[in-house]
């Protein structure tokens, strides 16, 4: 069974979109939800619509045990959502190794250690649901985003994993698989671009024009959806008798995931080169 209203929901990552989009729809539907963000100013909102708010930056050993703690006060948790993430693009032989480590830090490394933080609770209630938010581009990789897609192919790979060993305790993951959403994704990938001259200063510069007009206009966002589409799905996962295994949402990610699954690698290949030029050509 999914668990139940009263135990404490910890959510990674509401200060926007998708993370705030699920605080607001658990708590209007009477959960027990616990938001956190780095900084708590950018969430005190969400005291009003009935959450509780805590300091959590995933990158920060401290920071995740002191969370992880204060929300075990309310009794054991039954749901962690890991959603705090970010994307950046960029050729891989442009982007800094301090970038692709603090990418790692956050969409990997700080996933899997709240998983391990919150786990002795769920095993020793012998129930527990973890939702990890990865993405379509969990199982497909675009030019320009391989740094983002290894943290989702890792996410994926961690849940699978993950899934078989806590079965037993009673506790179901769940893997999220949005595709387009109308956040700040795209303007978080252009913030983030490298900047400057070289070989692939134009495919860097065509990557985030892109991106942009695939999120705001292009036909990508009108298969896409709303951060509300994966809050729903997340509330789904969590109230389930049995805990689905990956969830897709929007209809480009079901179009996209299906396309890559269906068309062998050079197949793949000549499919972006129709979206993307190649550096060097």
């Amino acid at each position: 069974m999914g668990i139940e209203k009263s135990r404490p929901v910890l959510i990674t990552g509401c200060s926007t979109g998708i993370g705030r989009a699920t605080a607001e729809r658990l708590a209007d539907d009477g959960w027990n939800v616990h938001a956190t963000a780095r900084r708590l100013d950018a969430i005190e909102d969400l005291v009003k619509r009935g959450c509780k708010i805590t300091e959590l930056d995933v990158t920060d050993e401290g920071s995740m045990e002191n969370a992880v703690a204060e929300v075990e006060k309310d009794g054991p948790i039954g749901a962690l959502i890991n959603n705090a993430g970010y994307s950046q693009s960029g050729a891989i032989e442009t982007i800094p190794m301090e970038s692709v480590r603090r990418q790692f830090e956050t969409n990997v490394f700080g996933l899997l250690r709240m998983c391990q933080l919150v786990l002795p609770g769920m095993r020793g209630a012998r129930s527990g649901r973890i939702v990890n938010l990865s993405s379509m581009g969990g199982k497909l990789t675009f030019p320009g985003g391989g740094i983002y897609h290894a943290t989702k192919h890792a996410v994926e790979a961690l849940s699978d994993a993950l899934r078989f060993e806590v079965k037993g305790f009673g506790v179901g993951v769940t893997v999220i698989q949005p595709g387009a959403i109308r956040t700040e994704f795209a303007s978080t990938v252009n913030e983030r671009m490298p900047e400057g001259e070289g070989p692939y200063a134009e495919f860097n510069a065509e990557v985030g024009r892109v991106t942009k007009e695939a999120y705001e206009k292009g036909p990508l966002a009108k298969l896409g959806g709303e951060p509300d589409a994966v809050a729903k799905a997340v509330e789904k996962a969590i109230t389930a008798k049995r805990a689905p295994i990956r969830t897709r949402v929007t209809p480009s990610a079901h179009l996209l995931v299906t396309q890559r699954r269906l068309l062998p690698d050079r197949g793949w290949d000549a499919f972006v080169a129709t979206q993307f030029k190649r550096p060097g050509s």
